[in-house]
């Protein structure tokens, strides 16, 4: 059976999402949907861009996630399918699919293009609607990829959006907060992989975290590590850095906010 994941910034207030499903129903009677949040901040690609690659490969291949943050949406800018790892991915070219495609080297991107498979009129303000939806519904009866419209050159897409973790020397990482979820924990652009690196370059040495005029020292390994409602530092379950409150909201304790500035660094023994 067919199957269609839908991320998007649409809340459960309206009506978009039923109607999104209501769409693709009307194509595909068969196809399951599977909704992985409706709950990304409004307009936050970068909070989308995050929360997708952290869920499409749960999903058995063959999936088509459906990817509509798209504060771009009537404008000239591209929606884009993507083939991957497996997968099929729908998403606006505005840089939602930037850390799905950081490590897919062979993946096949045309540019959604093909009227035939839209609903007539298209609006100008509700594309997952109108175009997304469809299209995801005829890709799901098996429609190839190549009939959407052409190919995409990758290094025409749009690029840059999603911030990257960086080492301005040798024992610091300087990352930022790029989404906060409900329970106050601040998800940040640091991978596990950096931490690794920089604890490989100074093995040994004590390792802390900074922000908000906070200092947090070591990586814990689960939440009871930290004193009640007190920060501490762990690596989520999505392998990035994660600052959080022992019962409590880091969010909420520390008014931190998204785009705030994290560093990781070690304690340089003389």
């Amino acid at each position: 059976m067919a199957l269609i994941t839908l991320l998007t910034d649409f809340g459960l207030d309206d009506e978009y999402v039923g109607v999104i499903k209501g769409v693709i129903a009307g194509i595909h009677t068969d196809v399951r949907t599977v909704d992985v949040t409706h709950q990304i901040d409004p307009q936050d690609v970068v909070h989308g861009a995050f929360i997708l690659a952290a869920a499409f490969s749960f999903f058995p291949s063959g999936t088509i996630h459906v990817a509509v943050v798209d504060p771009g949406v009537g404008s000239g800018r591209r929606i884009l399918a993507v083939e991957a790892a497996g997968h099929r991915f729908l998403a606006p070219d505005n840089g939602l699919l930037e850390r799905v495609l950081d490590v897919q080297t062979d993946a096949t991107v045309v540019s959604v293009e093909n009227k035939r498979y839209f609903l007539s009129p298209v609006s100008q303000t509700f594309h997952g609607r109108d175009i997304f939806a469809p299209v995801a519904a005829h890709l799901a009866c098996g429609l190839d990829l190549h009939q959407l419209g052409p190919i995409v050159d990758r290094h025409t897409m749009v690029t840059g959006v999603v911030p990257r973790c960086r080492f301005p020397s040798r024992h610091v990482i300087e990352g930022q907060v790029v989404a906060i979820d409900r329970f106050g924990n601040l998800l940040t652009n640091i991978d596990q992989i950096a931490l690794e690196q920089l604890q490989h370059r100074f093995p040994g040495s004590a390792i802390y975290v900074q922000l908000a005029k906070r200092c947090i020292h070591g990586i814990a390994t689960d939440y009871q590590q930290g004193a009640q409602h007190m920060p501490l530092a762990i690596v989520g379950s999505r392998g990035l850095l994660e600052i959080s409150v022992n019962c409590g909201s880091a969010h909420h304790l520390l008014g931190v906010d998204k785009k705030d500035t994290v560093r990781v660094a070690v304690t340089i023994k003389d």
